[in-house]
């Protein structure tokens, strides 16, 4: 795993994705390197989550070149390279069954299924659920059924299920959204704790809103009509003069305590 986790996480060239005869993402190209962590942000329909389901290997660009943890997209056994990713989306979540137990929502992530069936965990396995839900804030709900759970209580089972793999890469796609403030700043904080530990995958997280960053991001990228307008170290993408322009109307970007916060000027 080790030698693994040296390698440039993600690698797009030249990417497209065409619809019809519309082009609606690229040409991208983008790269990730070991120990970055990544948001991207774009106003709605700027191809973000055709994007983020390339990136989770859910469907094939037009054309170009993606590799992933070093295996091309299109010459690897793809079912084996998902056990590499840990993904956090809404529509992964929707085939979560609502009557399974808590810690089985975690736990049948070491065999990549959902639904506990016939499956042997070991004692590993079940520290290394009952320790990501501690992270998260949701031990203390490992015996409730799923569907029990408030929206931000699933968000976190949602998390801790997408690390349970041990993966290389994690991609969380809005994983704030719907939560009320305390809610948002408290899974914000626990996700910055363990995104700085040195042996945390790299991550990207999409979403629409700037204060929804998590401390220890390192890198943005910012979409606009399928295309990438800015790229590069936070600090030099986020900023008043970026935000205006791809959102259309002027923003006033301020920074504080690693967070940033937007508001019309």
């Amino acid at each position: 795993m080790e030698a693994q986790r040296d390698l440039t996480v993600l690698t797009m060239h030249a990417v497209t994705v065409v619809r019809g005869e519309r082009t609606i993402l690229g040409p991208l190209d983008f790269q990730i390197r070991n120990g970055e962590r990544w948001v991207i942000l774009g106003p709605n329909g700027a191809g973000k989550s055709t994007l983020l389901n390339i990136l989770a290997t859910r469907i094939f660009p037009t054309s170009g070149t993606v590799k992933i943890l070093d295996q091309e997209m299109g010459k690897v056994d793809l079912f084996e390279l998902r056990t590499r990713i840990g993904v956090c989306a809404s529509l992964l979540a929707e085939d979560i069954p609502d009557d399974e137990f808590v810690r089985d929502v975690v736990l049948t992530a070491a065999y990549a299924v959902l639904g506990r069936w016939n499956e042997d965990y070991d004692l590993w396995d079940e520290s290394r659920a009952v320790a990501l839900l501690t992270t998260f804030g949701v031990r203390d709900m490992a015996d409730r059924r799923y569907y029990t759970l408030s929206d931000g209580e699933k968000k976190r089972v949602q998390i801790a299920r997408a690390l349970m793999a041990d993966p290389e890469i994690l991609l969380l796609d809005e994983p704030t959204a719907g939560l009320d403030l305390g809610g948002r700043e408290d899974l914000l904080r626990r996700f910055a704790e363990y995104s700085t530990d040195p042996h945390a995958p790299a991550s990207i997280v999409v979403t629409h809103h700037i204060e929804e960053i998590p401390f220890g991001t390192t890198h943005a990228l910012i979409i606009k009509d399928g295309a990438i307008a800015v790229s590069g170290p936070i600090t030099s993408v986020i900023t008043s003069e970026h935000m205006s322009a791809v959102f259309g109307i002027e923003i006033e970007v301020t920074s504080a305590n690693g967070r940033f916060f937007a508001r019309s000027s």
